[in-house]
């Protein structure tokens, strides 16, 4: 059975104002619908049944746009922030009863087409508590951040990245409930900070994947995202 996905989407999309002043988001249209249905579209195409929107600025919104999502062929629920943001690790940490002991995370404006099978259970024979898919970047899209050697994260550093570092985070993780147990219900603290710390004691596995990724933080990724979607319009009902 497929693990439950979390979708950070909980952020204030600063970058796309005054776009998302009066919505989130994930309810930006791109062809027609609003961005979260393409993204629950996807998942649904690769075999997940149980989602947990994190939610946060205008979360309200989010949950009377989708519902339940039995529309979508999925189980949808939602946890909220609260009147202060959390960050994305406090955003998680908030929603742990609704996602159970293992569970895939993602970012509310990412678009990840790849193999969430074969990412499971990557980190199944893994037999470590936290695994992050990576993409060989060489700085193309952004800041390569990860040291990845023999088929081992070596390093990971989103706010220092160095010459060395080839690879990119590729938005996609898997982690245990129980890596989360030191931290306070109410600290804010971001995930970059759970896979830094994992990753500086060797325990933060590594799955490659080789579809590039697509994201809706900036116009010009707004632009690509809508670009690579027409090819689904033939392809579905809507």
């Amino acid at each position: 059975m497929s693990l439950p996905v979390a979708i950070l989407a909980g952020g204030l999309a600063t970058r796309l104002r005054p776009m998302t002043e009066s919505i989130p988001k994930g309810l930006i249209e791109i062809r027609g619908k609003p961005f979260i249905v393409h993204q629950l579209k996807l998942l649904r195409r690769h075999n997940i049944e149980r989602v947990v929107l994190c939610v946060g600025f205008l979360g309200e919104m989010m949950r009377a746009a989708i519902g339940d999502g039995r529309q979508f062929g999925l189980d949808v629920k939602y946890s909220f922030d609260g009147p202060a943001l959390l960050g994305t690790g406090g955003a998680l940490k908030k929603a742990l009863p609704l996602l159970g002991d293992v569970f895939f995370v993602l970012y509310g404006d990412s678009y990840l087409d790849c193999d969430y099978d074969a990412v499971q259970l990557a980190f199944e024979r893994s037999g470590l508590p936290v695994l992050m898919t990576i993409f060989r970047n060489e700085n193309r899209w952004e800041k390569s951040n990860v040291l990845f050697i023999d088929d081992t994260i070596v390093k990971y550093d989103k706010k220092n990245p160095t010459p060395k570092m080839k690879h990119l985070d590729y938005g996609l993780g898997v982690l245990k409930s129980s890596v989360f147990e030191v931290l306070r219900r109410d600290q804010p603290f971001d995930l970059s900070d759970i896979y830094k710390d994992f990753a500086s004691r060797g325990e933060l596995a590594g799955y490659e994947v080789s579809q590039r990724f697509y994201e809706i933080g900036s116009q010009e990724g707004l632009q690509e995202t809508e670009q690579y979607l027409a090819r689904w319009d033939n392809a579905e009902p809507d």
